[in-house]
């Protein structure tokens, strides 16, 4: 006779993921969806005159926004400290989907005026307009309003967390 060995099954819950709004994600999200508008209009100064921007702002301010509420909203409750690590982690992530959703728009007008030979050039171009315009990110004032900007919003995110979740 053979006995198998039935595993304990335990039933666990499972902590709270991000899923569920809140004052701090509503906090981090309007507050980074600003921060990344600014960014915006800060990156435009260093940008060659009479160059057309269209909705660069609003989509920006939209990134921002999903970003505050899915980063630092769900980074939210572990102590000021890391509060600001994480608000610059929130920043340098809406800056690479920014340079990645840019990127990725100039490449399709550029693929519509036939400028690939091969589906393939067109996605290596994709990287090197990222590396281009990230380039032209890196200056003091993006920099600085990103920073600045990140520190703050996870400063008061975590606050509002403490305060009213």
């Amino acid at each position: 006779m053979q006995f198998i060995k039935r595993a304990e099954t335990r039933v666990t819950v499972q902590p709270d993921r991000g899923h569920m709004p809140t004052i701090s994600k509503l906090f981090a999200a309007v507050w980074f969806g600003a921060i990344a508008f600014i960014a915006a209009e800060a990156y435009k100064l260093g940008m060659p005159e009479g160059m057309r921007y269209g909705q660069f702002n609003v989509i920006c301010a939209a990134i921002g926004v999903i970003c505050g509420w899915r980063v630092m909203g769900a980074l939210t409750g572990s102590g000021y400290r890391r509060a600001m690590g994480s608000g610059i982690r929130t920043s340098v992530t809406i800056t690479a989907w920014a340079i990645l959703v840019f990127s990725i728009v100039l490449m399709v007008r550029e693929a519509f005026r036939k400028r690939y030979d091969s589906p393939l050039t067109a996605i290596v171009d994709i990287f090197a307009l990222a590396l281009e315009y990230g380039q032209k990110a890196l200056t003091v004032e993006v920099g600085s309003v990103l920073i600045m900007g990140g520190i703050l919003g996870a400063l008061g995110a975590e606050w509002a967390k403490r305060r009213w979740d």
